[in-house]
């Protein structure tokens, strides 16, 4: 049966993990994400699931490791912050043209180079853009809550495994570090009965030995191959995920994701108490993005504004989908520094001629 605890985001996340039957965690610590790695090690899921945990000697080694796992077809995953992720993009370039599942997490820090332990959401383009080499693309979830935290878990899982790709959860050291009321799944077995006519078992009597890799030397092969990523990548709009608050009759827009649609929730609660006619988009899926969802948005209102923990990454998206019918400006904080209610209401009031 469902549980409710009190936790930590990052505790919330392993917890999740063990209790859907996660095969295997590698990771390495670094703040503000170690609390991963620490919860999985003192919970021991080796002893109620059978889960494999392991510290890695470096974040390099951790995605190899997510690599050789997720061949096998088992489900596997790990977790770091911003630098961490940055060393893990070659591995992760690798799993994603190699076509295999499993599930990261990144919970963001701000930068640029070893920056701050504070949170930020600078991490944006390296996240929907393919952050390594080669046109891939990762499937990008983004929570906004500690419950969303447990829940996105299980949900990587489904969508990795439905395309055979890697899925990022993007979350940061606001959303990791906070304490809220979740409800945790019940326990369930790790899966022992699965599809193995990709994975790497070795050569049976009905097929020849499956070969995983992400090298092809032929550029006419490469070249389809490629073609076939996109078709993929263009057919996970079907899993598009967004929330609207506020929006039926809204003449301004906020878009904002994570920790900063927190904030901005509070923004149209205001907005709306002094008579203010303020919605928000939530993107709970970075990539796909909500474009057709901001598209339509963008005919009913006089104006958009991208609320980010950044100098501004995701309000390029969400121009590319309003493609000029109104204005779309964007409010940022930067460093680690956070942006209050008060703050984003006053930008969006100055920028929207006339006032709201």
């Amino acid at each position: 049966m469902k549980e409710l605890a009190l936790m930590k985001g990052n505790e919330a996340i392993a917890e999740a993990a063990i209790r859907i039957g996660v095969d295997a965690y590698f990771g390495y610590p670094i703040t503000p994400q170690s609390e991963v790695l620490e919860y999985l090690t003192l919970q021991r899921p080796e002893e109620r699931t059978g889960m494999v945990i392991l510290q890695a000697e470096s974040e390099v080694a951790a995605i190899n490791m997510v690599y050789g796992a997720a061949g096998t077809g088992k489900r596997a995953m790990t977790s770091s912050s911003s630098p961490g992720i940055s060393l893990m993009q070659e591995g992760i370039s690798y799993i994603a043209g190699a076509e295999l599942p499993c599930l990261i997490v990144n919970v963001v820090r701000g930068g640029p180079g070893l920056g701050t332990i504070q949170p930020s959401q600078a991490d944006y383009f390296q996240s929907t853009k393919g952050g390594g080499h080669g046109d891939y693309r990762l499937i990008v979830l983004a929570p906004a809550s500690v419950q969303e935290m447990a829940d996105y878990v299980e949900l990587g899982f489904d969508l990795a495994f439905k395309y055979r790709n890697p899925v990022l959860i993007l979350t940061d050291g606001l959303i990791g570090q906070m304490m809220e009321k979740v409800e945790l799944p019940p326990q369930k077995a790790r899966i022992e009965e699965f599809d193995q006519s990709w994975v790497i078992t070795g050569k049976t009597p009905d097929r020849e030995r499956n070969i995983i890799t992400s090298l092809n030397l032929d550029p006419d092969l490469q070249y389809e191959h490629n073609l076939k990523l996109q078709e993929k990548y263009r057919s996970m709009n079907e899993d598009v995920m967004f929330e609207r608050i506020g929006c039926d009759d809204a003449e301004f827009l906020l878009v904002a994701y994570g920790s900063s649609a927190r904030i901005c929730q509070k923004v149209v609660d205001i907005a709306r108490g002094r008579g203010k006619k303020l919605g928000l988009l939530r993107p709970q899926t970075l990539f796909p993005f909500p474009t057709d969802e901001i598209a339509r948005l963008s005919r009913q209102v006089k104006g958009i504004m991208s609320v980010e923990l950044s100098a501004g990454q995701m309000v390029e998206d969400v121009k590319l989908a309003v493609n000029g019918k109104v204005p779309v400006y964007h409010y940022g904080m930067l460093g680690g520094k956070i942006h209050s209610p008060e703050d984003v209401l006053s930008a969006v009031e100055d920028k929207f001629i006339g006032g709201l």
